[in-house]
Formats: structure tokens, C-alpha cells, sequence
């Protein structure tokens, strides 16, 4: 009998009071995956919706059309990636600039990661500040939430005027400020957290820990938002 209770209390040990985790994850990193699985499934379905609306529209507003104009300078036609790939290429830069934040911790370079959190915090601003630029410019086009642009302004939205439709437009500019928006405060929300977590590395407060892994954490985040915005790009900008 107590053989048997000793082996009950083992399994007890091993199995249920905060053993070796099944997957070798630690276990923040693991609720960060969670996190980041539930967060897909909501730009999934936006991303859904408006591909559904898109493809079964007979008309949609042309991309290269609507982002053919470059805020900031005198360039108004003829340029339809040129903004939009300066955005993509700042927030590439800083998901590298996250990586070798990450892999400074891992040597436990308190600077070097000081520096490279300090870069990305700056490349996720230097995005937020083109994603204004890029509202503001649309919005004195009369591009706007539940705003139906005058009909000179709908003409050159669509590359066949007998195709101009004002509710398609409507319907693109809701998800379109819609959708970059909910993006843009998820990197608004990762620049606030690279700040803080900056501020801890400054404190020493991982180097006392004696382990660098919420810079992991972190990264894990800023890569997703990295993701997320190919298939924005994607699917606003080029389809």
C-alpha cells in the first residue's frame, strides 16, 4: 500500500506540480504563442472579408490608382509603391534591428542590446509617422471612413470610368483604414512595449535575472506585426 502511495505522489511530482514542460517552452514564451494565435485569427478574418468583398465586387477601385502618389513631395501620379515600399523596408529593418537585439541578449550584451532596442523603437516610429503621412494625404483626397469621395476624385480611383462606383469605394476605404489601423496600433502597442522593455535593460533589471528571454518575448511580437503587414501589403496594395 505504500509503494503504492509513494508512486501516486511521484506522479504527482513529475506530471502535475510544474514539471519539465512538454514542449521544452518556457512558459511566457509559450502564452506569447497563444497570444499571437488568437491575434492571426482576427486579421484573418478581416483579411476574409474584405478579399470576399473584393472578388465579388464587379468594380473595385485600383490600387495603383489610390497609392499612386508620394506624401510629402510633388510626385502625384505615377508612383503606386514607392511610399508604401519605404513603409515595408522601415518595418523590415526594424524586425533585423529585434533580431540582433535578441541575439545580444542571448551573449548577455547589455549594450549592444540597449542599441538595437533603441534602433527598432525608431524604425516602429519612423512607420507609424509614414502611416499618418499616407492617412492625411488620402484624407484631403476625400478618402476617409463612410465618406464617398466627389465624383472627379472617384474617376481616378478606377482605371475604366464606366466603372466608377461610389459604394465599392465606400466599402474599400472602411476596411482599408480599418485594417491598417488595427495594424498600426499593434505596432504602436510593440514600439510602447520595445520602450519599456528598453527601460528594464537600462535598469540591469535581465542582467540580474542573470537571462535576456523577455527580449525574446518581445521579438516574438514585433515579428508578427513584421508578418501581419505582408499580408496587408498584399492584399491592399498589390491585389
Amino acid at each position: 500500500m505504500s509503494t503504492t502511495t509513494s508512486q501516486i505522489d511521484e506522479v504527482k511530482t513529475t506530471a502535475w506540480a510544474g514539471g519539465r514542460s512538454p514542449f521544452s517552452v518556457e512558459y511566457g514564451k509559450l502564452m506569447m504563442w497563444f497570444f499571437l494565435l488568437s491575434d492571426a485569427f482576427t486579421f484573418s478574418t478581416l483579411l476574409i472579408s474584405y478579399g470576399a468583398l473584393r472578388f465579388s465586387s464587379p468594380s473595385w477601385p485600383a490600387p495603383d490608382l489610390v497609392f499612386q502618389s508620394v506624401p510629402l513631395t510633388s510626385i502625384t501620379h505615377g508612383a503606386p509603391l514607392v511610399f508604401v515600399g519605404i513603409m515595408t523596408f522601415i518595418l523590415i529593418a526594424s524586425s533585423v534591428t529585434m533580431v540582433l537585439a535578441v541575439e545580444a541578449g542571448h551573449r548577455n550584451a547589455k549594450k549592444e542590446v540597449v542599441w538595437w532596442m533603441i534602433a527598432t523603437v525608431i524604425g516602429g516610429f519612423m512607420f507609424l509617422g509614414c502611416q499618418a503621412l499616407e492617412w492625411t494625404h488620402l484624407h484631403e483626397e476625400g478618402f476617409w471612413w463612410g465618406h464617398i469621395p466627389s465624383h472627379e476624385a472617384l474617376k481616378e480611383f478606377f482605371h475604366d470610368e464606366k466603372l466608377v462606383n461610389p459604394v465599392y469605394t465606400q466599402q474599400f476605404a472602411n476596411l482599408f483604414f480599418t485594417i491598417t489601423g488595427f495594424h498600426g496600433f499593434h505596432v504602436f502597442s510593440g514600439v510602447i512595449i520595445n520602450i519599456v522593455i528598453t527601460i528594464n535593460v537600462l535598469l540591469g533589471t535581465y542582467q540580474k535575472r542573470g537571462s535576456y528571454l523577455m527580449i525574446e518575448k518581445v521579438g516574438l511580437y514585433w515579428h508578427f506585426v513584421d508578418l501581419v503587414w505582408v499580408f496587408v501589403f498584399t492584399f491592399f496594395y498589390l491585389v
